[in-house]
């Protein structure tokens, strides 16, 4: 019902475990239950119980380093056999790092880290705490001076008063000071602004000739493109003709190739029918002769028919080509109209896209990269890289009253709606570098510098005022006056109309003389209206500042499903032309099937025509008259040869005109087209000179009424100096009766306000607080012996977990070295014990990927194909097993070296190989106690005293039960 195990352990030297408890030896009783339950009891040589404890025994193992459940140490049969037969590379490696303890020091290295870790988190938590009694500690101390202190708050807030007195004439007089300076400076600007002004009337003389050049130049560029359009109609109706001509002339020369083939093989056959007539001397009858002469003028009747169709047929085949070519012109067109559709349906969707997108965020509208980098923008302003925070774009801070104005304004303010506005050149510098990262080369907007300002403009005199019309200033709402400012500065919104009506606006702007400062105006529908011109708008509805965006993307879906619509109505005549172009191609084909049938049929009743002749009598038969018919028929084919050259010279005059109609064609469809882009260009310059010639008018008037604000702002500036003044002689007064010396005061008087009530507070609650001193001073020292012990303990922390952190590298270096290390010493004595037996091979480790592998050649003279431990023989294996078990022998430490059945499988010379060698690590290692376990006959080791055999009986055959003796009475028999 239960087992005893006992095992003798040598304590002796000066690595001895508690000799003065054990003496010389370690007896360590082992008691196994039935159940499986263990028990262990220590005792001494003289077999006292010393310990019954597993720590006890746990701490015997640790200081003679017994490691247990290392395979080394004590290696199976079958645990060698299922480590070297394992697929997996990674039990391998588990198995030498348990072997070698690294895989011990590896978790202790990973339990030091966590320990850190949680090291961490409570010094986390002490910093918290610290500040807290840190806290807890300033409030004690302030209480505990405020004790001692009342009488020199007194003091010092009566001296509180005098600095006061005579800073309140200090700060005066440096806000008197600003003043002088900046009357000063203003006087000094005034002959700057006379200047400015002067400028200005320069560059609005130069706009306005400027303006008056490009206008001429924009005439004459018109006058030529309207002179071209009707030399581009000629051109092109001479260039159908000509292809026309083309046409019908290769017709013409396809038909005379044809028949010039027709009449060659009429000519091989008459040539062919004279020779027979000549050879022939057969004779026929009178009815057969007029027979013959019957079918023959039939055969020619039906001959001349089948020639007229074959004419009909030709010129049919030309109108089925001319067909052809006029369904492929208008299908190149159609191909072209439907790539407009599909591009225009495409933008349309985009679009909507971004439309659909603005609905939960506004901004999206002006781009789908926009919110970020708007984002990109704050962080850039947070982070100091901007000295004011660029505005925009300028189109989300402003809104129309009137939502039927709304495509108006977007017309006006075109790309401005998605400009951006900063305060100073390196602002600008800086955005471009930012807009760069988000926006597309050739789409960055445009970057407005305009200084800063809290405050709109004052335009009330040079805007335009309407009594039915607003401008555009009048028509919006705007959010920032920055906005609002750089509108003015950049588009003068204030001098733009908004007059719904097109016919109303021509009667304000046109009929009549504009209304005073108005310079332009814009209709609903986005036209653009001048005093002496009229602009239609390239915008049919709003874009960026529409507020209804529901009716938005309604509109542009029904734009969307329209475009589809006509782009399904395109491809379906697409599709109808193409079916055409097959049909006449199909047609042609027929044709061109029926043409080739008819020669053929023609060539036919010759060939019956030429044989009935044939048949005729010998001596009826007049050969001249075939001769001369052969004579004719090559004068035709002469004729028609000369009739092809001809034709064929007609017809590459004919191409080579067709050629250079084209080339005019095209070069003068070239020079419109030049003449269009210049045009394009010059409008723009056009409409940029007149918006300069507006600015420059502005820029005027802006400097003479900043001209008068100047002058006006020197007036205020003396009066305010002057009431100033007297203040200031009215403070000194006050000051020299509260304290008659001036003091010089660096603190404001706003600072010395609050602290003197700060000081009237306290002494007003020290005076109503009636609390214990000594309890304020236990408190105060309490609170001060806490925080000091809590600092003390994190610093420590602190410390100890730097230091920590540097051993803990280190130590790593230093495994990962020593794993080096341990591998390659491995690998050098594994190879070296195979080579004892002319054996070769290898261990490969990965320590990345954490695998091992082992490749062994038995013979030395094939090492190129090293083989896996699984293909070698049992008695290979096994001594392959022992070399491996030797090389991790060579790296580990233990006492005790125990192999079971180790040469079960090998030959009598690997057996006495890996005898030899075991034997020669056992002496050279005469520390250690190594135990063998083998089936096999040891009569054949050496004798030794340090060698001792153990040999068990044989068992007896038939034998059920083993013949334990009872421990009891074991014990009774010691």
């Amino acid at each position: 019902s239960s087992a005893d195990i006992s095992i003798t352990l040598r304590n002796q030297g000066r690595d001895a475990f508690k000799p003065e408890a054990y003496g010389s030896s370690i007896i360590v009783n082992q008691h196994i239950n039935l159940d499986g339950s263990r028990s262990y009891r220590l005792k001494s040589k003289s077999g006292t119980l010393i310990s019954s404890k597993k720590e006890e025994l746990i701490g015997i193992l640790d200081h003679f380093n017994i490691q247990v459940d290392n395979p080394v140490s004590v290696l199976t049969q079958e645990m060698s056999k299922h480590f070297l037969q394992s697929k997996n590379e990674g039990d391998k490696y588990k198995f030498f790092m348990k072997a070698t303890q690294l895989e011990q020091m590896k978790e202790d290295y990973s339990s030091i880290m966590k320990t850190k870790q949680n090291t961490c988190t409570q010094i986390e938590q002490g910093v918290e705490r610290l500040q807290e009694l840190k806290r807890l500690y300033c409030e004690r101390k302030e209480r505990y001076k405020s004790i001692g202190f009342v009488n020199d708050m007194r003091n010092h807030l009566e001296d509180l008063k005098h600095k006061m007195a005579w800073a309140v004439v200090g700060e005066m007089e440096k806000e008197i000071q600003p003043i002088k300076e900046g009357i000063r400076a203003e006087e000094g600007n005034t002959d700057k602004f006379v200047q400015k002004l002067e400028e200005c009337q320069v560059k609005v003389n130069e706009a306005e000739e400027k303006y008056k050049a490009i206008q001429e130049r924009l005439i004459t560029v018109s006058e030529e493109a309207q002179a071209l359009h009707p030399q581009c109609i000629s051109l092109k109706a001479d260039v159908q003709a000509r292809r026309k001509a083309v046409n019908e002339a290769e017709a013409l020369y396809n038909r005379l190739k044809t028949e010039l083939k027709r009449l060659g093989k009429d000519d091989e056959q008459l040539r062919k029918r004279i020779e027979e007539l000549k050879s022939s001397a057969n004779q026929v009858s009178e009815p057969e002769k007029l027979e013959r002469q019957r079918k023959i003028t039939h055969l020619r009747e039906q001959l001349k028919a089948f020639h007229d169709e074959e004419i009909m047929i030709g010129q049919q085949v030309d109108q089925f080509q001319q067909a052809i070519y006029k369904c492929k012109e208008e299908h190149a067109r159609l191909r072209r109209e439907d790539c407009d559709v599909k591009q225009a349906l495409d933008a349309k969707q985009k679009q909507l896209r971004e439309l659909k997108d603005s609905k939960t965020n506004t901004l999206k509208r002006f781009g789908p990269h926009v919110p970020a980098f708007l984002e990109a923008v704050e962080r850039a302003y947070r982070q100091g890289q901007f000295k004011h925070k660029p505005i925009g774009p300028l189109g989300a801070f402003i809104h129309p009253k009137d939502a039927e104005l709304t495509l108006a304004v977007e017309s006006c303010l075109k790309s401005l709606v998605q400009a951006f506005c900063c305060d100073n050149h390196s602002d600008e510098r800086a955005l471009q570098l930012l807009m760069s990262k988000y926006y597309p080369h050739g789409f960055r907007p445009q970057i407005i510098v305009n200084k800063f300002q809290n405050k709109v403009y004052d335009v009330r005199h040079r805007g335009v005022h309407h009594p039915e019309f607003p401008s555009v200033l009048t028509a919006l709402e705007i959010d920032d006056a920055v906005v609002a400012n750089c509108l003015i500065d950049v588009r003068g919104i204030e001098t733009v109309l908004l007059i719904k009506n097109s016919r109303k606006a021509r009667e304000v702007m046109q009929f009549n003389r504009p209304p005073k400062n108005c310079r332009e105006a814009f209709t609903a529908e986005g036209d653009q209206v001048f005093e002496r011109r009229y602009y239609s708008s390239d915008y049919l509805r709003p874009k960026f500042l529409s507020k209804d965006v529901e009716a938005e993307i309604s509109h542009l879906e029904k734009e969307i499903e329209n475009k589809k619509a006509q782009l399904t109505a395109s491809q379906q005549h697409l599709c109808s032309i193409e079916n055409e172009i097959r049909q006449n191609e199909d047609h042609l084909h027929g044709h061109r099937r029926h043409q080739k049938e008819l020669q053929i049929k023609i060539r036919t009743t010759n060939a019956e025509i030429a044989d009935l002749e044939n048949m005729e009598e010998h001596q009826s038969v007049d050969i001249c008259t075939l001769e001369d018919e052969a004579q004719e028929n090559k004068g035709k084919m002469e004729s028609v040869k000369k009739e092809m050259q001809q034709q064929s010279r007609k017809l590459e005059e004919l191409k080579n005109t067709l050629q250079v109609a084209e080339k005019n064609f095209e070069e003068m469809k070239e020079k419109i087209h030049q003449v269009e882009e210049i045009a394009g260009p010059i409008k723009d310059e056009l409409n940029q000179a007149d918006s300069e010639v507006e600015n420059s008018k502005r820029r005027l008037q802006h400097y003479e009424e900043k001209q008068k604000e100047h002058l006006a702002c020197i007036k205020r500036h003396k009066e305010l100096l002057t009431a100033k003044e007297k203040e200031l002689e009215e403070k000194i007064a006050q000051a020299r009766q509260i304290y008659s010396e001036r003091i010089e005061v660096s603190r404001t008087v706003k600072s010395l306000d609050a602290e003197m009530n700060r000081l009237r507070e306290r002494i007003n609650s020290e005076n109503d607080r009636h609390g214990n001193r000594e309890e304020i001073v236990q408190q105060f020292h309490d609170a001060k012996e806490r925080y000091e012990d809590a600092n003390s303990k994190v610093k420590n922390l602190k410390k100890f977990i730097r230091l920590l952190e540097e051993i803990m590298t280190q130590r790593f270096k230093i495994y990962r070295q020593f794993l080096r290390l341990l591998s390659l010493r491995c690998k050098l004595y594994f190879d070296y014990l195979l080579r004892i037996r002319a054996c070769s091979g290898k261990i490969l480790f990965d320590h990345k990927n954490e695998t091992l592998s082992i490749t062994v050649q038995p013979r030395e003279e094939d090492r190129a194909a090293l083989n896996d431990v699984r293909s070698l023989s049992g008695g290979e294996r096994s001594f392959s097993t022992v070399c491996f078990i030797l090389s991790l022998w060579s790296i580990t430490e233990s006492p005790f070296r125990c192999l079971d059945e180790f040469d079960v499988y090998m030959d009598m010379v690997n057996r006495r190989i890996a005898m030899d060698m075991i034997l020669k690590v056992a002496d050279s290692q005469r520390h250690r106690q190594f135990i063998l376990l083998t089936p096999q006959s040891m009569s054949s080791l050496p004798t030794s005293s340090r060698i001792r055999i153990l040999r068990m009986q044989d068992p007896e055959r038939g034998q059920r039960t083993l013949n334990f003796r009872n421990r009891n009475d074991k014990e009774e028999d010691q």
